[in-house]
């Protein structure tokens, strides 16, 4: 296979971008998101597992621009709700609900949560397309607790990231650098494995 030159991250998500550009930067590929890549449109997520919409998300990118893409998509599985919201996590609070809305929306399902019983896990699926015929999948996960309340802002479109204490940290998402998160999250450790793929290709 020739040599990547550019990558294609198929999301507008500036945060979900900086995290994934920060763990592909020692890649000799250019990273651009579909508005760096001048993409209009988005592709429908209307798969029922993270693998598929992941797979969706990078042939869409795929498609528009003829180059190798990468795309990611993640839920929340809380135990107490039975693993609700799931592959649902941007969604449940109902179409176009804003980042602080979504967050206010979880706490309140889990306002009678005892708080020992608040326990979730995220997880992400990356997919990298490579040709019409050629996708690659990784997978990582990070269990964690949902605080009763927000500790600091959230990260903008990241509703969980005030409220979520991964295990043995003491910080929720968005008090940590990227640094920080990448090493531990479940999007992180997904792409530090697409990376290592990608790297074989170099």
């Amino acid at each position: 296979m020739e040599a990547i030159m550019e990558l294609i991250l198929s999301t507008r998500n500036q945060s979900k971008a900086q995290q994934i550009k920060a763990l592909l930067g020692d890649l000799p590929h250019q990273v651009l998101t579909l508005s760096d890549a001048g993409v209009a449109g988005e592709a429908v997520e209307d798969g029922t597992t993270l693998e598929e919409n992941a797979l969706k998300k990078a042939r869409f990118a795929f498609e528009q621009t003829g180059k190798p893409s990468i795309a990611d998509d993640t839920g929340l599985f809380i135990d107490a709700l039975n693993g609700k919201p799931g592959i649902h996590a941007a969604r449940w609070a109902g179409r176009d609900k804003s980042t602080e809305d979504i967050m206010q929306y979880t706490l309140k399902q889990l306002r009678h949560v005892l708080p020992q019983d608040r326990t979730a896990t995220f997880k992400t699926v990356a997919v990298a397309v490579l040709s019409a015929d050629e996708h690659k999948v990784f997978v990582g996960e990070a269990r964690g607790m949902i605080l009763p309340a927000p500790r600091c802002d959230c990260q903008p479109k990241m509703p969980y990231s005030a409220i979520f204490v991964p295990d043995g940290q003491p910080k929720v998402w968005a008090e940590m650098s990227v640094e920080e998160e990448n090493t531990i999250s479940h999007r992180g450790k997904a792409f530090l494995q697409l990376r290592d793929f990608l790297t074989t290709l170099c």
